[in-house]
């Protein structure tokens, strides 16, 4: 394996190992269905449209690369010029992005900060969605409904032993679980009736979820032949079941899943189920790297066919189930609780005491985190600074040139054809994963031309397409933020805004003295929003004019890129906040107690006083579009970037 693969799997994972931005679930929803494959960068997303407070659907691609983006196997190829150079990781990531290059530059509390290990395991990162009636949502019932056997289907199905025989079911249950070398099962009917080959079809389909079945007649005798129903079968309209008129038509369900994100885990459920993705719902997605608990719905899938699924899913499980006549909407989430542990801290105890008092009393400034912007040295915002400006050549040259830094090894080759040739079919050939950016951007340029760029750049999602510009405007909110701090402190002051239900106020000085930090909104730049009276709102107009760009004009020739804004706080304190120092000895071990290891009865996990290992162990509750590592980044007081983490690890990392 080349150095540039090496590379590869350790920028996949490299969140995992430090304190850093790329491995946040954000408190919020990711539009359905967004994929960010090629783009390493994530969260959520700021409304393009009316939405006046700033509750844009976050959590999307998350952090590390999980956005719902597929991972493809490296192709193994020939060694890059970095392995000739013996270049290191440290080396390759030395043009990334640091916080104060996307505005990140304020603390709001004087303690020491100290170092620690975030996501040194994957068990580290806990997530509890918070519904809309503000219940935190748990995986504690793994029973079906009682409406549910009230409304059983009216055929009572028959007993599973009168039609298939231990030895089928050990079968299919290896087919199940592929681990069948024939890719499929065969049963031979031998009293061939319609009827008891209608039995049979129905019990495997019941029993297997996931396995499909067909009759074939081989030598005279007829045969029920199960086999994985992946592909495009995976994806057909589901089935026509009875379902009662009493009962609603969404069956919702707490999803626990394990270091997978949620896209990936609602298409491993339709596959099994026979359905298309978009038959499921939910309020918000959840960060790969983690252990992480959420609300889903789907239409008309009885809880016993969902309830199947947990002898054959691996790394999620399925359980309180109840029926509703509603599906789930993004964003209507109220946040997520989070369980967090910092593994090997250099803080003292009295460090550590201060530091999350100062989060429970005052909070952190709500910065947009570095999964917004990107890892690479062409940052999101930059694109998305050039579409506003309708310079459409640049955003060619910005999503397809070269560019220093770790990135995949197939990219690398597509880029460098690009720059060679300009020839986008000859640079897509370099691609495996044509559902990346730049793959979409190719195909759209191979099909319209280079003098299409608007059209052919259309190709790419429109949630993708919205990144950039949203990364654009989180830059500009994230800079004047650490203005406005450095000018007046946490305080109200004359010329603040506040919101009063959806629209914007300026605080008059009288005004101010009755409202503290934690009402202050600042906007993001857009044709629907106001700017605050003083000096700072002059620096919105002053930042945009040097960007080539005019705050007084923010409608764009295309509608989608027309940006109305939106309004932010200022400083967010989280609720629920408790934390605890902890030794430990094995680094192995798991220091949180999850849900499915209590509904194991598994033991929760025991801490030696005397452990040679010090780790803190927070808990805090976040509302939507807040990201848990500027939480975590207040209190270790640690740039939370990949490069400025990768310079303090190099020897890890190497």
């Amino acid at each position: 394996m080349s150095l540039r693969q090496k590379v590869d799997r350790k920028f996949e994972n490299i969140a995992s190992s430090t304190l850093m931005a790329e491995s946040e679930p954000v408190s919020n929803a990711a539009p359905v269905g967004e994929k960010r494959a090629c783009l390493q960068h994530g969260d959520e997303e700021t409304p393009a449209k009316k939405p006046k407070v700033d509750c844009e659907n976050g959590n999307a691609p998350n952090p590390d690369g999980s956005g719902g983006g597929e991972e493809e196997e490296e192709p193994e190829g020939q060694a890059s010029d970095g392995e000739e150079d013996g270049e290191s990781f440290a080396d390759m990531m030395k043009h990334g992005l640091t916080e104060t290059d996307v505005g990140i530059l304020k603390y709001v509390s004087d303690h020491e900060g100290f170092s620690g290990i975030l996501k040194e395991r994957y068990s580290d990162f806990v997530v509890h969605e918070i519904n809309k009636q503000g219940k935190i949502v748990h995986l504690d019932d793994l029973s079906i409904p009682a409406d549910s056997e009230e409304g059983a289907e009216p055929e009572q199905q028959p007993n599973d032993c009168e039609v298939l025989t231990e030895e089928q079911k050990k079968q299919l249950g290896e087919l199940q679980l592929f681990k069948n070398k024939e890719r499929n099962v065969s049963i031979e009917v031998k009293d061939d009736t319609k009827e008891k080959r209608t039995l049979v079809h129905k019990a495997i389909k019941t029993q297997f979820p996931g396995l499909e079945t067909k009759t074939e007649e081989k030598e005279g005798h007829k045969f029920i032949v199960a086999y994985h129903a992946a592909g495009k079968k995976a994806l057909a309209a589901p089935r026509k079941h009875f379902w009662p008129k009493n009962r609603g038509s969404y069956c919702h369900f707490a999803l626990y899943k394990e270091n997978k994100d949620t896209m990936d885990a609602i298409n491993v459920l339709s596959k099994f189920l026979r359905l298309r993705p978009n038959m499921f719902s939910y309020m918000g997605t959840k960060d790969k790297r983690a252990i992480t608990v959420q609300e889903i719905a789907v239409l008309k899938i009885t809880a016993e066919r969902l309830a199947h699924l947990n002898k054959c899913l691996m790394n999620l499980k399925l359980g309180n189930f109840c029926y509703k006549n509603h599906p789930l909407k993004l964003g209507e989430l109220q946040g997520n609780h989070f369980t967090v542990v910092i593994r090997n801290i250099s803080g003292t105890d009295e460090q550590v005491h201060q530091a999350m008092g100062s989060l429970k009393q005052t909070g952190f400034i709500n910065y947009y985190g570095m999964q917004r912007f990107g890892t690479t040295a062409v940052s999101t915002q930059q694109v998305g600074r050039a579409i506003l400006r309708n310079d459409w050549n640049q955003v060619v040259d910005l999503i397809l040139k070269p560019r220093p830094g770790a990135e995949k090894e197939y990219l690398v080759r597509c880029r460098e054809e690009w720059a060679k040739s300009q020839d986008p079919e000859a640079a897509l050939k370099k691609l495996p994963n044509k559902r990346c950016v730049e793959g979409q951007l190719l195909r759209g340029l191979s099909m319209y031309g280079k003098k299409n760029i608007v059209t052919a750049f259309g190709l790419i999602p429109r949630n993708n397409r919205l990144m950039y510009v949203h990364s654009y405007q989180s830059v500009v909110w994230n800079t004047m933020v650490s203005r406005r701090i450095e000018a007046f402190g946490l305080k109200a002051v004359e010329g603040d805004l506040v919101l009063r239900g959806t629209t914007a106020h300026v605080l008059s000085a009288e005004e101010a003295e009755s409202h503290s930090i934690h009402d202050i909104v600042m906007p993001l730049p857009g044709y629907d929003v106001i700017y605050p009276s003083h000096h700072i709102g002059e620096g919105y107009k002053e930042l945009l004019s040097a960007d080539g760009l005019d705050l007084d004009n923010m409608r764009h020739k295309v509608k989608d890129y027309s940006l109305a804004g939106a309004y932010r706080r200022i400083i967010v304190r989280p609720t629920d906040v408790s934390w605890e120092v902890i030794h430990y000895d094995d680094p192995r071990v798991s220091l949180v107690h999850s849900d499915f290891e209590k509904l194991e009865n598994k033991p929760a996990p025991v801490f030696n006083k005397d452990g040679k290992y010090r780790a803190l162990r927070m808990e805090f509750s976040l509302p939507p579009s807040t990201y848990a590592t500027m939480a975590i980044r207040e209190v270790l007081k640690l740039d939370t970037s990949i490069k400025k983490q990768t310079q303090l690890n190099t020897v890890w990392f190497n």
